[in-house]
């Protein structure tokens, strides 16, 4: 049919050509980049070279290429090709004149597998264009018009660019000369919708695994998406108050915690177990400034040991840069020659240079230390057993509260004991073994609770021992102060009497509220800081101020001294409520003038 596609393999065309010339066949062949070959299968050139064939712009073709014997591939359009008679079996083809200018050919169209022929000879067959057309690869569909054109269609893009070099060649059916057996090809693109729609087919195919690839490669940077929470119940909450309690799984725990309270699986049967697992993980909190005590120790052992290590690197350069200053005086170093000289000069320059970087950093390192322990205020020993008891005081109510909370939590359970008693006598049977293991648990929950309680009444019992003994000691400080302030004001009598027995102008002088060249000092000073400050200052904030000149000036002595001089410090007090607070004003211009 005309329809139908044929293909005819090469095998079964005999090669029984009539060749005219074969000098003109060897040279065709040779313009291909093939060894010329005669009928017999002998080498028509037995000294053939396949790089001639690059000589002539053609490159060379793989042999196992279909049509290699008839078509050649593309040829660049300025390099000069030359064609050549083909002959096949029912026909022979003339190639056209090569000073003609190349046919002419419409744009492509995409996936174009069709071309278009025509100038066909009228008695040319179906047969006749197959034996023709297949030697430029496999033909899938001939469609013949009456026209004397046709087109073919083949399987795959590449060929359709060979059939293109035979456009313009003369065909000739046999040895006859008549008109209609005789025309002038013209091979051009075709529009097919098949080739379109496979073409089409093909883009969409590699779209699909462009997206897929994209899709990879998006996947594979994405993080990776959390694990599932486990949904509260009875069992899951023991396994996760287990955890809680475990450094190792504490992060999932707590994880797992904080997704059931967002998720509001707090309820008043619930209560208790989230309050106890809240309650484990704030004893987590200790382990974890205990983990940082330790990380802290070992900085601090560190440091020590870089501090050492610097100052033993430090010893070895200075021992190095003697080496070079003694081997730079002139009983040795007339010796040397210039060369080593050199040398030794610019060593000694680098060593200094090392050692002052490294000391340098070892006196940083010191000055540090000297900062931090310049910045820690030293304590009086009475401030330091107030802030002990009181520690001690809110470590006792802390566990107060703590005593309350298990209690409340303790009765708690007990009624959900006993209403899960009274369900009991109620409940099916099928119940009652789960209602029997939430008792076991409840139980073991209950001993555990109250062996935390006994620990924690332990602990308060020796809490209220501590705070006792600090009270005694506390009374005993205070019984020593007293005798010390009736001894301190027994020699002040004893010594005032004696000075107006000996001396009556410093009577007159220890009558001034000023009693000492140093309270005379710190005056002066107070009297500047508050003229600085006209509105006033608090006693807190110029003890601070004097505390920094010296560190034994308390703020009991400089409250004393001022109340004393009235006439030059004015104590004033402003705000209302919680914000009343205490000011001193300098006054002492006002007060010359009154005395």
């Amino acid at each position: 049919s005309a329809d139908g596609g044929r293909n005819l393999s090469l095998d079964s065309i005999p090669m029984g050509l009539p060749m005219s010339d074969p000098t003109a066949w060897a040279t065709a062949m040779n313009n291909l980049g093939m060894a010329p070959m005669g009928m017999t299968g002998q080498p028509l050139l037995p000294d053939f070279d396949p790089a001639l064939g690059m000589m002539t712009g053609i490159p060379p073709i793989n042999p196992m290429m279909p049509g290699l014997g008839i078509v050649p591939p593309p040829i660049p359009p300025d390099m000069p090709a030359v064609k050549e008679i083909i002959h096949c079996k029912s026909c022979t083809l003339f190639p056209p004149n090569p000073h003609l200018p190349p046919p002419a050919t419409r744009q492509r169209p995409p996936g174009c597998k069709t071309v278009f022929v025509g100038g066909l000879p009228e008695n040319g067959t179906e047969q006749i264009i197959m034996e023709v057309f297949e030697q430029c690869g496999e033909v899938i569909a001939i469609r013949k018009s009456k026209k004397n054109f046709c087109h073919i269609r083949f399987a795959e893009e590449f060929m359709v660019d060979k059939a293109l070099y035979l456009s313009g060649y003369r065909i000739r059916l046999g040895s006859s000369t008549d008109k209609k057996d005789t025309g002038r090809l013209h091979v051009d693109f075709a529009q097919a919708r098949d080739d379109l729609y496979e073409w089409e087919c093909k883009q969409r195919m590699l779209a699909r695994e462009e997206r897929h690839r994209r899709r990879l490669a998006e996947e594979r940077f994405c993080p990776p998406s959390p694990p599932p929470v486990v949904h509260y119940s009875d069992h899951e909450c023991s396994v996760v108050a287990e955890k809680l309690k475990d450094d190792t799984k504490f992060s999932e725990a707590i994880q797992t915690l904080l997704t059931w309270i967002e998720r509001g699986e707090v309820n008043r049967r619930t209560a208790n177990n989230f309050y106890s697992m809240i309650q484990s993980a704030n004893s987590h909190i200790r382990r974890l400034v205990n983990e940082k005590a330790a990380h802290e120790k070992e900085m601090e052992e560190a440091k020590e040991k870089f501090k050492l290590a610097l100052s033993g690197i430090l010893v070895q350069f200075e021992q190095i840069v003697a080496v070079y200053h003694s081997a730079s005086k002139q009983k040795a170093w007339d010796h040397f020659t210039k060369a080593q000289r050199k040398n030794i000069s610019v060593w000694c320059k680098q060593a200094e240079e090392i050692r002052n970087i490294h000391n340098d950093e070892l006196m940083g390192i010191r000055r540090e230390e000297e900062m931090e322990m310049s910045d820690e205020e030293i304590e009086d020993p009475s401030e330091m057993k107030e802030t002990e008891e009181s520690a001690l005081v809110s470590q006792v109510e802390a566990l107060k509260e703590e005593n309350d909370s298990l209690r409340w939590q303790l009765d708690a359970y007990r009624n959900e004991v006993e209403l899960l008693k009274q369900e009991q006598g109620k409940a099916s049977r099928d119940e009652d073994t789960t209602k029997e293991q939430q008792m076991k648990l409840l139980q073991q929950a209950l001993q555990g609770m109250q062996k935390h309680l006994l620990k924690v009444q332990e602990e308060y019992k020796k809490r209220e021992a501590e705070l006792e003994k600090v009270k005694e000691d506390k009374l005993k400080v205070e019984t020593l102060l007293e005798n010390l302030k009736e001894q301190e004001s027994s020699t002040s009598r004893v010594c005032a009497c004696s000075q107006e027995k000996e001396c009556p102008v410093e009577k007159t002088l220890s009558n001034s509220p000023v009693k000492s060249e140093r309270e005379v000092l710190l005056v002066g000073i107070i009297s500047t800081f508050l003229h600085v400050h006209p509105f006033g200052a608090s006693i807190e904030y110029i003890c601070s101020y004097l505390q920094r000149l010296d560190s034994k000036i308390c703020t009991a002595e400089v409250e004393v001294l001022m109340t004393r001089l009235q006439n030059t410090f004015r104590q004033e007090l402003s705000g209302v409520g919680a914000s009343l607070e205490k000011r001193w004003k300098f006054c002492g211009f006002d007060g010359l003038k009154m005395t």
